[in-house]
């Protein structure tokens, strides 16, 4: 199994390379089956991790998900990167703790959000940017290279204003953040402009609002990592609601057509 150096410089190389997709695992089994079809990293989803457990998005504590990373980062070889929410509290010191101890807990890679966890609010500019500073801090006293994301949310949990999304994003960069991440983005061109005003790695979710784009042409406009957060646990999700939906209604079985069997399912999980 590859120590956490090796996969810190490996996760730190992808965004050197180009762009690449990191899918977002719900649990153990779901990780190792993105890690048989070949992914090169993978990122925690906070919601859909939350959903498995029966609760809803920011209802978790921080030692559950710590818990979680550590399970996830033994049950794979690849580089993990997780969610970190806030930090799981306002002060900056919040922010470098969860840095800390998400890295102990097996990550070579977190992110910290500029939303409060009240509907609608983002932390001042400069609050976020101190609360960001800190993190790197954390990060930076890894003795591995953590790669650090820094979140604007205004399109996703706040005010969907791109101007204030650049300003954050550019006062994160010069807070120390590795990579930068506005997720929610509405349109090809509000990746462009953010694109063109910082000097970081960007990453997206899926792509833009308006209608998802192919990897290869957000690849082509400069995007080094695509996540898609809750989108597959909420595919599995989805899945498990129609079946459930067909036995009680018709009472047929006409779910399991085209669906991969245990022997695939087995293969991807223990294929190493």
């Amino acid at each position: 199994m590859a120590d956490q150096k090796t996969r810190a410089e490996a996760f730190k190389a992808l965004h050197e390379q180009g762009c690449f997709v990191i899918p977002n695992p719900w649990d153990v089994g779901s990780a190792k089956i993105l890690e048989g079809l070949g992914f090169a990293a993978l990122a925690t989803t906070s919601a859909g991790f939350a959903r498995s457990t029966g609760v809803n998005d920011y209802e978790l504590t921080r030692d559950k998900v710590l818990a979680h990373i550590e399970d996830l980062s033994a049950g794979t070889t690849l580089p993990l990167s997780a969610d970190m929410e806030n930090g799981f509290g306002h002060a900056p010191q919040d922010c470098h703790d969860t840095i800390t101890l998400g890295a102990k807990a097996g990550l070579v890679g977190g992110s910290i959000e500029d939303f409060t966890g009240e509907p609608g609010v983002q932390y001042p500019i400069e609050q976020a940017k101190d609360r960001i500073a800190a993190a790197v801090e954390a990060a930076r006293a890894q003795p591995f290279p953590f790669t650090l994301t820094a979140r604007a949310e205004n399109f996703f949990t706040g005010t969907p204003d791109l101007a204030d999304t650049i300003l954050r994003l550019q006062a994160y960069q010069e807070a120390g953040a590795d990579v930068l991440y506005a997720p929610g983005l509405k349109t090809i061109d509000d990746i462009k402009s953010v694109l063109a005003s910082v000097d970081r790695p960007i990453n997206v979710l899926l792509g833009p609002q308006d209608g998802l784009k192919p990897v290869a042409e957000l690849a082509a406009l400069g995007v080094r990592r695509i996540s898609v957060g809750a989108v597959l646990a909420n595919v599995a999700m989805d899945a498990l609601i129609k079946a459930g939906e067909e036995l009680l209604g018709p009472g047929t079985f006409g779910f399991l057509s085209g669906t991969n069997g245990s022997n695939r399912i087995t293969d991807l999980m223990f294929k190493r």
